[in-house]
C-alpha cells in the first residue's frame, strides 16, 4: 500500500501518518457524472479507503464528453457499476459501496450515516438542495461543487460553522431543473479537482479550507474569485437544525 502511495507520502504535510488518515477515511459521491468521474479519480490515487457511489442513472452517449470513468462500451449499464468497476481495476483494495437510487426524503439514512464527508457532484437542482439539507441535519460535511458551461463553483459547509448552500441561494422556485446545459470537460477536472483537495485539506486538518468562502472559476477568461458570505439569519435549513 505505501508502495502505491509513496509519492504521496514524500509530501512532507502528508507523510506517512497523513496518508493513514486517507486511507481510513469514508468518502460518499453524490452524483457520478462529470464532477464525479473527477472526483472519483482523484479519491482512488490519494487512497481513500472507503468510497460510496449514489446515483440512479444508466451511462449514455451524451455523458462521455466529460464522464471519462464511463467508456463508449459501458453504455447503457448504471453509474455505480461502471465506477465500482472503474475503482476496481484502478486499485482494488479500495473499498466500493454502491446505491444505485435516486436520493429522495426518506432512503438516505442508512447510506450516509456511514460516511465522514459528503461530496455533492449532483447535476440537479433539487437534489443539490435536498442533499444540503440532509448534510445539515445530519452534521456531515458537504462539499458542494456546480459547473456549467466554462464556469464552476467550489464551497465547504459545515453545520453550525458555515453558511449552507441555502443562506447563499435562497429562493430556486424560478430555476429549470430540466433544463439541459452545455458543459467543457477541462472545467470539469478543474472543479473536481478543487473538490478532492477539500477532501485532503479537512483530513489532515488544514486551515484553509473553503468554510464560509465561494470559490468560482472561469476557464474561458481564467478569472478566479474566492467570495466570502455568511449565514443567513432567516435561513431555514440552518436555523433548524
Amino acid at each position: 500500500m505505501n508502495e502505491i502511495f509513496s509519492r504521496n507520502i514524500l509530501i512532507e504535510k502528508i507523510g506517512k501518518e497523513g496518508q493513514k488518515k486517507l486511507n481510513n477515511t469514508k468518502v460518499l459521491v453524490a452524483g457520478l457524472g462529470g464532477l464525479g468521474s473527477g472526483v472519483i479519480a482523484n479519491l482512488t490515487s490519494l487512497g481513500i479507503g472507503t468510497i460510496g457511489l449514489l446515483d440512479c442513472d444508466k451511462i449514455e452517449k451524451t455523458n462521455l464528453n466529460r464522464q471519462f470513468i464511463h467508456k463508449y462500451c459501458d453504455i447503457g449499464i448504471e453509474k455505480t457499476k461502471s465506477a465500482q468497476n472503474w475503482i476496481k481495476n484502478y486499485h482494488p483494495e479500495i473499498k466500493t459501496y454502491a446505491y444505485n437510487l435516486k436520493l429522495d426524503e426518506y432512503n438516505y439514512t442508512n447510506i450516509i450515516q456511514n460516511y465522514d464527508i459528503i461530496v455533492d457532484c449532483f447535476d440537479s437542482y433539487v437534489s443539490k438542495f435536498l442533499l444540503n439539507k440532509i448534510a445539515i441535519k445530519n452534521n456531515k460535511i458537504l462539499i458542494h461543487a456546480g459547473v456549467s458551461e466554462f464556469q464552476g463553483q467550489v464551497t465547504t459547509i459545515i453545520n453550525k460553522q458555515t453558511p449552507c448552500l441555502n443562506c447563499l441561494f435562497e429562493d430556486i422556485k424560478n430555476l429549470n431543473e430540466y433544463e439541459v446545459k452545455g458543459i467543457v470537460s477541462p472545467i470539469i477536472n478543474i472543479i473536481a479537482s478543487i473538490q478532492s483537495n477539500e477532501i485532503i485539506k479537512i483530513i489532515l486538518n488544514f486551515d484553509n479550507i473553503l468554510k464560509g468562502k465561494l470559490l468560482t472559476f472561469s476557464l474561458f477568461n481564467y478569472k478566479l474569485n474566492i467570495l466570502n458570505f455568511e449565514r443567513n439569519k432567516n435561513c431555514s435549513i440552518c436555523n433548524e437544525h
